[in-house]
């Protein structure tokens, strides 16, 4: 069903911008007006990564007036594998200032708002209530459920997109006519419930393909060009070349949400019987006791960095029962990958499934902050 447009058009447009967009003056749908509002729309876009480098380069082509993006994270080497706005040059600079590069290089009539920030309940509501549209290209499950309240409280349409490895979801919440993140997913998943990309990985060009998805979205809401993915799940799965849609609605049981709530990240919630520890605490453990450091990462990244002393058993031949490569030990035992989450699943794996008699831990930010925190170095992948 065709949607209102969302954003009124401005007043005219610049002989200068009549070529520049004459493919879509020309088109069925958008024409002279529907650029006009594209002009004239406010676009917020939370993240400057894999999604929010195609969302941000196709309405700086567009011509999205008002164009803010929200991150505060910094351009490391291992986001140039998939997050196309940076260049090797920008490493270690605020991935926001590329957006504001882009627009520069790309079409100067495109006014963009650094907000080199994160989103959270402080910020939420403000800035949903100054744009028109928020896209949300955010990586984490809290994110994403405080965009949706937000937008649900504000009034704000809100086009929402996920990656995991080869697949991604897209979906547009918005609150003046369909459903929200709730009526189709609850409650918040655990933190650690799926891998991050940086755990389970995420092939690049899906970012293209999902991320030019959502922009194509945002640009139907603000023409009112065709029919939104409003009440539609939309699924990608790059690996078998397919597609499907499902249809979801409104929940009538569902209380509507009017005021935010709490969305820190939070462990996964499952009965651990092993224990985390810090570096600090790993360190001083080492000190009284015989400890064993087991690395379940691939082989590829112990020779980016590793942990001196540590034995190396991949976490799939280890859940595999394939571990011959751990020494017999009934002391405390360190389980280690990059971060933390692989880490767990192989200490409850050792506790639960092998019933090892000596303590088992997983180390709590993994190699990267074993480094960062011992050796002082930053290791990026």
């Amino acid at each position: 069903m065709s949607r209102l447009p969302l954003c009124e058009p401005a007043t005219g447009i610049l002989p200068s911008q009549l070529a520049r967009y004459s493919r879509h003056l020309t088109l069925p749908g958008v024409g002279e007006i529907g650029q006009r509002r594209i002009i004239n729309a406010k676009v917020l876009i939370i993240g400057a990564g894999g999604l929010g480098s195609p969302i941000a380069s196709y309405l700086i082509a567009a011509g999205v007036g008002e164009l803010a993006v929200l991150d505060d994270d910094t351009v490391e080497l291992s986001n140039l594998q998939r997050q196309i706005m940076h260049r090797e040059s920008d490493v270690g600079l605020p991935k926001v200032d590329s957006v504001q590069r882009l627009a520069q290089e790309h079409n100067t009539t495109v006014n963009v708002t650094k907000l080199n920030q994160r989103l959270s309940e402080d910020n939420a509501l403000e800035l949903f209530a100054s744009y028109d549209l928020v896209i949300d290209g955010s990586d984490n499950f809290a994110t994403r459920y405080l965009a949706s309240d937000a937008a649900e409280i504000t009034g704000t349409p809100l086009v929402w997109g996920t990656l995991f490895q080869f697949s991604g979801q897209v979906s547009v919440f918005d609150p003046r006519t369909g459903p929200m993140l709730r009526d189709i997913f609850p409650d918040i998943p655990d933190a650690d419930s799926v891998p991050s990309c940086a755990e389970g990985g995420v092939f690049g060009a899906l970012c293209g393909v999902v991320g030019s998805m959502m922009a194509t979205e945002a640009l139907k809401l603000i023409t009112g060009a065709g029919s939104t993915l409003s009440g539609k799940l939309w699924l990608y799965d790059a690996l078998n070349a397919s597609v499907r849609s499902l249809e979801f609605s409104a929940d009538p049981q569902r209380e509507k949400v009017t005021e935010l709530g709490q969305y820190q990240l939070v462990a996964c919630a499952i009965d651990e019987s092993f224990s985390t520890l810090s570096v600090a605490e790993l360190k001083a453990l080492e000190q009284d006791h015989d400890v064993l450091v087991v690395d379940v990462r691939e082989q590829w990244e112990r020779e980016i960095a590793s942990i001196p002393h540590s034995v190396h058993v991949p976490l799939n031949e280890l859940l595999a029962g394939r571990h011959e490569n751990i020494p017999a030990t009934t002391g405390t035992m360190v389980m280690v990958c990059k971060s933390g989450a692989r880490s767990r699943q192989a200490a409850q794996y050792l506790t639960e499934q092998q019933g090892h008699a000596g303590k088992v831990f997983s180390l709590d930010g993994g190699t990267i902050r074993w480094f960062a925190e011992v050796q002082g170095q930053h290791i990026d992948y």
